[in-house]
């Protein structure tokens, strides 16, 4: 009887395993996609608020001064990010 339950948990087990797998493969995807889109929603986020710093005005500078206090820790990086070259091996990746 004892032998059965085990078996019976092993193969319940395997394909738990399978199941976790299978589901780990999908959602890491589905994570990074969503990574590149709040990625991309942010820099231009901060192009519109921010475009003075490269030659972009956008909005008036009232605003981008009263959004200063929470984009200042993004600014160097997006400004490295904003001013890189690319190419096409980039928008495949």
């Amino acid at each position: 009887m004892e032998s059965e339950k085990k078996k019976k948990r092993g193969l319940f087990g395997v394909f738990g395993t399978a199941k976790e797998v299978m589901y780990g493969m999908a959602s890491h995807d589905m994570s990074r996609t969503a990574l590149r889109t709040r990625a991309s929603m942010e820099h231009l986020f901060i192009l519109i608020t921010m475009g003075d710093l490269l030659g972009v005005p956008i909005l008036p500078p009232y605003y981008s001064l009263r959004l200063m206090p929470y984009v200042v820790p993004q600014i160097s990086t997006w400004k490295r990010r904003m001013l890189r070259e690319r190419d096409l091996t980039d928008v495949l990746g």
